[in-house]
C-alpha cells in the first residue's frame, strides 16, 4: 500500500502514543531479558531533495537532476539513476530531453529540480517534475504518468509556470516573484478524507497549495497558483511536504529554511493546521502565512524569518575529541533538509527523509533517515542518530544516568554548527554541567526536561552510535519556543585509558615530506593536555611553524616529541619531521597574449579557443589592447581557451595569472585543470556561497574549499594565483598570501592533464580579461608571487 495514495486508510498510530504513555515495547528494549538488535548495514547513496513513495515492498526515493533510489529496509539502499550530469541517458524516460522538451526550453535549463511521486488511486503513479532556470524563478512544473513506479513516465504536459513577463497563473495579474510562487518543488498528498492536493513553492513568492483531481493528477481548475500558506519577498523558505496524523489530528507542514550549501543554514521546519490548506501555525501560535521577509532588508533577509517554525533539525556536531572513537570532527550534519515522512503500515513507525551534507566533505550529499514520534505537546521529534532498525520501547533509568553531549539547534539561520555541551544527567532526575537542570520519564520512553528555565518535552530512544560502534541510548525534545535538544550518550576516559587512546589517536599524517606549517594539537578526551617540544626550532618550532629550507640547502630535520598527561598519567609519542629544502623555479608555459595564443617559451603548440565548454568547438579569441603588459585575452562569457594537454604533471606546480573581469558568476574557472571530470582544480574567481563569494582555489570530487575571504573587483586587474606543494596549497591575490592549507587532492599525476582558461565542462565561462598566464612545475615562494605580481 503506498503511504501517500492511500494515506486516509493509514492509522498514523504512534502519534498519540507517547502522549498516553504506552509506547510499542520491544524485544531489544523492554525488560527483563534485553538483547540487542543486530549491528546495520548501511548502503548509501545520492539523491538531492528526496521525496519518498512506495511500490509493494519498494521504498523509492525522487529527488532533483532525475536521481532516484530505492530500498526495503531504509539503511541498505541502491542507486536507480544518477544526476543528469552524470549520464543524460535517464532511465525514468525513454529520451528525457526529447519528452520534457518544452519544460527545459522554458526554464532554459538542462536538469530537472525536486521531484515527486505519488500512487493514484487507479495504480498509476504520477511524477510531478519541475525545471527552474536557477538565477530567477523562471519555472515550470508538470506531470508524468507510468504504469510502473520506476517508469518509463509519459508527460502529460507543463501544470504550471513562473517567472514570466506580463502575465501569470492568476487571471488578470502580472508575475511578481514577491508573491506569486517559484513553481517547483512539489508534494502531492491525500489528506483524511481521500482529497488529493499538492503543496509547492521555494522562496519568491512562497509556499501554496492546490487542489487535484485524484482521477488525472491535474490540478482542478480555476484556482490559479492556489492558497498561499508560508513565505513571500523572497524568503529562503521552501521544499515543503504535508503529513497527517490522524491521533492528533493534524496536518504537519515541514518545510527547509535557508540556503541548501555547505554555507546555506538549511534547517528544517515545521508547523501544522487542522485544514491541509491551513492555516499553519507553530508552536508559539504564530501563522505561518504571514512568516516572510522584510522588503527593506537585503534580498534572501533571513533575520525576519529565522524566529519562526519548529526547528527539528539543522547543521550540528556532536564533536569528538582527541582519543574517543570514530575519526574525523565528530557526528554530525551540514545543511540537512528538503524532507519528506514515511510511515510504515506494518508497525506504525515514522520516518523523516531527507539529504545532508557533512562536516569537512564539502557539498558531497546522501540521503538519511531518521525515525520521527510526537511528543506529548503533539509537535514532531526526531530522532538524533539515523535510523539503524530500532524499535523504541521502555528505557531504563539506569540506561540514562551518565554524561551526554547536549545540542540545542536553537533557531538561528546559520551555517555555524551547533556544538555540544557536556552535562551529566544523573539517576535522580538532575542535569549538572555546562547546561543544568531536571530530567523526567513520563511514560515508558516519554520524557520532559527542564533545562536553563525552559521546558522540552520528548523521548529516549535506543540508538546506534557509529562512532562507538555500539547500540546505546539517544534523546530527542522540542521546547514550546519551537527549539529542538538532541542527547548523545559519551564515553569520557581519564588517567591511564585516557592518556593511552590519546597517543593512540595522535598523527601528525605524513612527516617525511612536511611543507606547510602543522596543527599540533594540545588536548584530548577526558581533559587529556599535550604539550610540544622540538630538537631544532629552524626547522620546525613547537607551536608547528615549519620553515623550509632555501634552494640549494639539505633538508632539513627535526623530532617532535608530545608529551599527554592525564592526571598523574603520562606518556610522550615522538615525530621525524623532515621538511624538503625549496627548489628553483621552472617555468612550463607562458602566455602574455600579444595578439595570439602563443606559448612564448617555445615548449608547447599555441592554445586554441574553444565554445562555451572545455571541449567545445568554435568560440572566439579576442584581444585589447590595454593588457598589464601590451595587449591581453579577452573571453566574451561565452568562449575560452584550450591550453595544450599534458601541460604540467606532478605533486607540485603554480599558476600566475591577471584577471580584470567584466562580471563575476559563481563556479565560473579562470583557469581550469584536470585528470578527470571527478579529479580537477579551477582557480575560481567568485567561489560558492560555502567561502562567501571570495576568489578560491577549488577541487573535486574530493572537494576541497580554499577560500581567500576576498573577492577580486570587475573592471579592474588583479593578480591572482595559486601554489600546490604536494599535499600544501595556498592562494595569492596581488601578491598576499590569503590561504594556506593541507590536505590538498592528488590532481596531475597524469602526462595527459587537460588544462583551460575560462572554461570547464559545466559552468559559466569567464568574461572579462585575461593577461600574463605563466605556469611553472615547481612550487613558487611567497617572494616569486610577490614579484609577478609587482606591476
Amino acid at each position: 500500500m503506498n503511504h501517500r495514495a492511500r494515506r486516509a486508510a493509514i492509522a498514523l498510530g504512534t502519534a498519540g502514543i507517547l502522549a498516553a504513555g504506552a509506547l510499542v515495547p520491544s524485544a531489544a528494549w523492554a525488560k527483563p531479558a534485553p538483547t540487542e538488535p543486530p549491528p546495520p548495514q548501511f548502503e548509501d547513496v545520492t539523491v538531492h531533495d528526496p521525496s519518498i513513495v512506495t511500490s509493494g515492498d519498494d521504498i523509492w526515493v525522487f529527488g532533483s537532476h532525475g536521481a532516484s533510489a530505492h530500498t526495503t529496509d531504509l539503511m541498505a539502499w541502491e542507486q536507480h539513476t544518477v544526476d543528469l550530469s552524470q549520464d543524460a541517458d535517464n532511465a525514468l524516460f525513454d529520451d528525457i530531453y526529447t519528452e520534457l522538451a518544452e519544460t527545459f526550453a522554458w526554464a532554459k535549463t538542462r536538469t530537472l529540480w525536486a521531484a515527486d511521486v505519488i500512487e493514484l488511486p487507479d495504480g498509476r503513479f504520477a511524477m510531478y517534475y519541475n525545471a527552474c532556470e536557477g538565477s530567477s524563478p523562471r519555472s515550470a512544473l508538470g506531470l508524468a504518468t507510468s504504469d510502473s513506479v520506476d517508469g518509463p513516465y509519459e508527460n502529460q504536459g507543463i501544470l504550471l509556470k513562473s517567472g514570466m513577463e506580463g502575465e501569470s497563473e492568476n487571471p488578470g495579474e502580472v508575475y511578481d516573484a514577491r508573491i506569486h510562487p517559484n513553481t517547483v518543488d512539489p508534494d502531492a498528498f491525500y489528506d483524511a478524507d481521500g482529497n488529493m492536493w499538492m503543496v509547492y513553492g521555494s522562496y519568491s513568492g512562497g509556499i501554496f497549495i492546490l487542489k487535484l483531481d485524484p482521477a488525472t493528477g491535474v490540478p482542478l481548475p480555476g484556482q490559479g497558483y492556489g492558497t498561499h500558506l508560508v513565505g513571500g519577498n523572497h524568503s529562503r523558505i521552501e521544499a515543503p511536504t504535508i503529513q497527517y496524523d490522524e491521533k492528533t489530528g493534524y496536518y504537519y507542514l515541514y518545510l527547509s529554511f535557508g540556503g541548501l550549501g555547505v554555507t546555506g543554514g538549511y534547517d528544517v521546519r515545521v508547523a501544522r493546521s487542522t485544514s491541509p490548506d491551513g492555516p499553519y501555525l507553530d508552536a508559539q501560535g504564530n501563522d505561518m502565512a504571514e512568516v516572510k521577509s522584510d522588503p527593506a532588508l537585503p534580498l534572501f533577509d533571513d533575520v525576519s524569518i529565522q524566529p519562526y517554525g519548529v526547528k527539528i533539525m539543522g547543521g550540528h556536531l556532536f564533536e569528538r575529541e582527541l582519543g574517543e572513537p570514530g575519526s574525523g570532527p565528530g557526528t554530525g550534519y551540514v545543511s540537512p533538509g528538503h524532507t519528506s515522512w514515511y510511515r510504515d503500515p506494518k508497525t506504525g513507525r515514522m520516518f523523516l527523509v531527507f539529504h545532508s551534507r557533512f562536516p569537512g566533505t564539502g557539498e558531497t550529499h546522501e540521503v538519511r533517515v531518521h525515525q520521527m514520534w510526537m511528543n506529548s505537546d503533539g509537535w514532531p521529534v526526531v530522532s538524533p542518530a539515523r535510523y539503524a532498525g530500532e524499535s523504541i520501547g521502555r528505557i531504563d533509568r539506569s540506561e540514562i544516568a551518565g554524561t551526554w553531549q547536549l545540542v540545542d539547534m536553537g533557531k538561528d539561520i546559520t551555517a555555524t554548527a551547533a556544538t555540544d555541551v557536556d552535562v551529566t544527567l544523573g539517576a535522580l532526575g538532575l542535569i549538572s554541567g555546562e547546561a543544568r537542570g531536571v530530567w523526567v520519564q513520563t511514560g515508558k520512553s516519554s520524557a520532559k526536561f527542564r533545562i536553563d528555565g525552559k521546558t522540552y518535552r520528548g523521548v529516549f530512544a535506543p540508538t546506534w552510535d557509529a562512532a562507538l560502534e555500539k547500540w546505546t541510548v539517544g534523546f530527542t525534545a522540542v521546547s514550546k519556543d519551537g527549539v529542538t535538544l538532541w542527547g548523545r550518550k559519551s564515553v569520557e576516559l581519564t588517567g591511564k585509558k585516557a592518556v593511552a587512546a590519546v597517543a593512540a589517536d595522535l598523527d601528525l599524517g605524513d612527516t617525511s615530506d612536511v611543507r606547510a606549517d602543522l596543527a599540533l594539537p594540545t588536548s584530548g578526551t577526558g581533559g587529556t593536555t599535550i604539550t610540544w617540544k622540538t630538537t631544532d626550532a629552524g626547522v620546525v618550532a613547537a607551536d608547528g611553524t615549519v620553515t623550509r629550507p632555501g634552494v640549494g640547502e639539505p633538508d632539513g630535520a627535526a623530532t617532535l616529541t608530545a608529551t599527554i598527561t592525564n592526571g598523574k598519567a603520562k606518556s610522550t609519542k615522538s615525530f621525524a619531521i623532515v621538511v624538503p629544502a625549496r627548489t628553483a623555479g621552472v617555468l612550463a608555459a607562458s602566455w602574455t597574449f600579444d595578439g595570439d595564443l602563443a606559448d612564448d617559451t617555445g615548449a608547447h603548440a599555441d592554445a586554441s579557443p574553444t565554445g562555451a565548454r572545455i571541449d567545445a568547438p568554435g568560440g572566439t579569441a579576442a584581444f585589447v589592447e590595454d593588457g598589464v603588459d601590451g595587449s591581453a585575452l579577452h573571453l566574451d562569457g561565452a568562449s575560452g581557451v584550450r591550453l595544450p594537454d599534458g601541460l604540467v604533471q606532478g605533486p607540485s606546480y603554480s599558476v600566475s595569472m591577471w584577471l580584470r573581469p567584466e562580471a563575476l558568476t559563481a563556479y565560473t574557472t579562470a583557469f581550469f585543470a584536470a585528470k578527470s571530470p571527478d579529479s580537477w582544480v579551477s582557480l575560481v574567481p567568485r567561489g560558492h556561497d560555502g567561502v562567501g563569494g571570495s576568489t578560491m582555489l577549488w577541487s573535486g570530487a574530493q572537494w576541497y574549499d580554499a577560500g581567500t575571504g576576498r573577492t577580486i573587483p570587475v573592471g579592474e586587474w588583479s593578480h591572482v594565483a595559486f601554489v600546490v606543494d604536494g599535499a600544501a596549497a595556498s592562494v595569492y591575490i596581488d601578491g598576499e598570501r590569503l590561504f594556506t592549507g593541507t590536505g590538498f587532492p592528488t590532481v596531475l599525476d597524469t602526462d595527459s592533464g587537460v588544462f583551460g582558461v575560462g572554461v570547464n565542462w559545466w559552468d559559466t565561462p569567464f568574461q572579462g580579461d585575461v593577461d600574463e598566464l605563466t605556469v611553472w612545475s615547481s612550487a613558487l615562494t611567497d617572494a616569486d608571487i610577490a614579484a609577478l605580481a609587482a606591476p
